[in-house]
């Protein structure tokens, strides 16, 4: 009899709690949810970037041989078993063009096919195989998706080569890569993202924080005083910007002294920092909002953590599917998490050596976000606490 009463007392705790409850219960279900929404398009497909500089060749007939126009057909036309394309051909404009597409993402690797593509493609298959040519191709190698797209552009390559009869090396490959890419080593290339990981951590303190006060009953003395909430968050948004900078500089010293270096401004990347931060905060005053405990809190905030940390590319990958093109910038579903521009802002400073100038697309989204993230928290918290208190 004693083993159903605490079962009847556990359980009617648990419906106590129903926000708890409810979140504990479809944590996973949301997950899958969002991950069919991201992966719903099919499988990946990867934007490559083509030059086609080959000047063709004059048959003995007189017509033309177009080969390069040929390899940029059979490149498009990779497709995976079921026909849909595997690899999205988009026309670039010279490096230039092509490094500012990297550098945002839009694109994941480009190929330069050259001038005499034609002429060593009309001469392996006349059976010569004397003549041999160069094509270059580039990217930023610390992007998860590089090494796929250029495995399967270079294959497709050699397919197209080895369809001239001729198996001798025809094709010179010469790989250059997005700016400090090349020189980093797979302990690098996630520094970025824990750079972000320690900011998100942040929703916990910034959550029980503030329900601590609560909890206490001194955000009721608090009134007393005729403190306001500007003064109240001011406050309390001063010291957790601080201990997020705290944080960002002990991993950053302790990256430092592992053998990490920034390509790009630091000064920069502390104020891509900052402004994250306030979007964190702003999480953890959500949070609070729906908090009478410090134990609420932490369990509640684990629900931000999981969305920052699995959706913003600051642990895993994110998917390459855009929703729309704004100002010639694709964005996704991930987009409306300030943590995803952050990611991307440090990635671009710390590996490719963006500057401010670089990053003001990500800047420009991170600031709206921060602020409208933090002033929903403001607002939900000051309903929630503030006036009933």
């Amino acid at each position: 009899m004693r083993f159903w009463s605490i079962f009847r007392k556990a359980m009617i705790e648990q419906w106590r709690n129903p926000l708890i409850l409810v979140l504990s219960l479809i944590f996973g279900p949301f997950f899958v949810y969002l991950y069919s929404l991201f992966f719903s398009g099919g499988s990946t497909v990867y934007p490559v970037l083509v030059q086609n500089a080959d000047a063709g060749v004059v048959l003995a007939d007189g017509a033309r041989l177009q080969a390069g126009e040929e390899l940029v057909e059979a490149i498009a036309g990779v497709a995976y078993a079921d026909g849909s394309p595997m690899l999205k051909v988009k026309p670039m404009d010279g490096l230039a063009d092509a490094e500012e597409k990297l550098r945002d993402r839009e694109a994941i690797l480009y190929v330069v096919i050259p001038a005499d593509f034609s002429e060593a493609i009309l001469d392996a298959r006349e059976g010569g195989g004397e003549l041999s040519t160069t094509i270059e191709f580039g990217g930023d190698l610390t992007n998860p998706y590089y090494m796929v797209a250029t495995i399967i552009t270079l294959n497709t390559v050699e397919l197209f080569v080895q369809d001239t009869g001729h198996y001798e090396p025809l094709i010179q490959y010469v790989e250059k890569p997005l700016g400090g890419s090349g020189t980093r080593t797979e302990f690098e290339i996630y520094i970025p993202g824990i750079f972000v990981f320690s900011i998100i951590l942040m929703v916990f303190q910034a959550s029980m924080t503030i329900a601590r006060e609560v909890e206490a009953g001194t955000l009721r003395r608090l009134q007393i005083t005729r403190m306001n909430a500007v003064e109240l968050l001011g406050g309390t948004t001063l010291s957790l910007i601080i201990t997020s900078l705290v944080s960002v500089a002990l991993t950053f010293l302790t990256a430092v002294l592992l053998g990490f270096e920034s390509h790009g401004p630091l000064w920069v990347a502390v104020l891509v920092c900052v402004i994250a931060s306030l979007s964190i905060i702003g999480a953890g005053l959500i949070v609070a909002a729906f908090s009478k405990t410090v134990s609420q809190a932490f369990i509640i905030s684990n629900f931000p953590l999981g969305l920052f940390m699995f959706l913003s590319g600051a642990a895993f990958p994110l998917p390459l599917d855009k929703l729309f093109t704004v100002a010639g910038h694709g964005v996704s579903l991930a987009d409306i998490l300030p943590a995803t521009h952050a990611v991307v802002a440090l990635s671009k400073i710390m590996t490719l050596g963006a500057g401010f100038t670089d990053v003001l697309w990500e800047l420009g989204w991170l600031t709206a976000l921060s602020v409208a993230f933090f002033a929903i928290g403001a607002w939900l918290f000051g309903r929630m606490h503030l006036r009933a208190a």
